[in-house]
């Protein structure tokens, strides 16, 4: 049984009349009538009962034609679905993202996704540290990513910054500096830092001590954490200060301050996908993500 068949089985049910179904189909009245026998042939049954003025269905044919729309309309959605995917309209984007990135921008991007592509499903993995976003890339296990600048990339991998954000200092609500409108970063020289991991070259982690350095002070003790949101717990629980993008401040949490600096120490944000080779959707969501980062 072809195709073709299942809609000359349908158009007769529906139309009950050869000719009327011959000319729906835009076929001869002939040729329907001859494949339709045949097809009963193959099959083994009747699947209409004929006569001068009326088709009907057996019960044979009732039972084909309940296939017969199943299946064309299996094979319609299957023809929408790959002409959405064609058009960069569906298929699946997975985006990984450090954990200082999207604190404030990630839900829009995911409702933005969501309206305007509904038929893609999107992936967010975090909260991840720049070299395995980079290596995530190139294998193929991410098909975007939003992290911090910090060294050159290849020539594999194409960068776009999209915003600068200045760094804040994140201080427990007890802290004697937490009211202060602005503080110089030299006033937190004496305190405990808890900052990104150094392991795997976090970016972070090399702005915030050579942002300390300029400010005449090299921090100790440090406590390190994985985590943003972890670090965040860290600073409310008293264990230090912290240095975080301004984006930070939309994660709220009872027992954190969020102070500016008179210094301008800033971090740059930017979309990293593979330079070759990404699909069409993948670059329909890169597109909203830098209009969502931009806003």
């Amino acid at each position: 049984m072809e195709l073709r068949h299942a809609r000359y089985v349908l158009a007769l049910a529906e139309e009950c009349h050869f000719g009327r179904a011959a000319q729906r189909l835009h076929v001869a009245q002939s040729a329907l009538s001859q494949q339709l026998k045949q097809l009963e042939r193959e099959l083994g049954t009747t699947l209409f009962t004929r006569s001068t003025r009326r088709v009907e269905l057996t019960e044979a044919g009732r039972h084909l034609v309940r296939h017969a729309r199943s299946i064309l309309a299996e094979v319609e959605r299957a023809e929408q679905q790959m002409a959405l995917l064609a058009a960069g309209r569906a298929g699946r984007v997975s985006i990984g993202f450090v954990g200082t990135a999207t604190y404030d921008v990630l839900p829009q991007i995911a409702r933005t996704v969501r309206a305007q592509l509904p038929d893609v499903d999107l992936e967010l993995r975090g909260e991840l540290l720049n070299p395995a976003l980079i290596e995530g890339l190139r294998d193929g296990t991410y098909d975007l990513a939003l992290l911090r600048s910090c060294d050159p990339m290849d020539d594999t991998v194409d960068f776009t910054a999209l915003r600068s954000e200045r760094l804040v200092a994140a201080l427990p609500t007890s802290h004697r500096l937490a009211g202060q409108d602005r503080i110089p970063l030299s006033a937190l020289a004496d305190e405990p830092f808890v900052v990104h991991p150094s392991r795997e070259r976090s970016s972070m982690h090399g702005r915030v001590l050579a942002a300390c350095a300029r400010a005449g002070f090299e921090p100790s003790p440090v406590i390190e954490v994985g985590e943003t949101s972890t670090l965040v717990v860290f600073v409310a629980a008293g264990h230090g200060v912290a240095l975080v993008p301004e984006s930070v401040q939309s994660l709220r949490l009872d027992g954190v301050a969020y102070v500016p600096l008179t210094e301008t120490e800033t971090v740059t944000l930017g979309l990293a996908r593979r330079a070759r080779q990404n699909t069409q959707v993948t670059e329909r969501v890169a597109a909203i993500v830098e209009r969502c980062m931009k806003q």
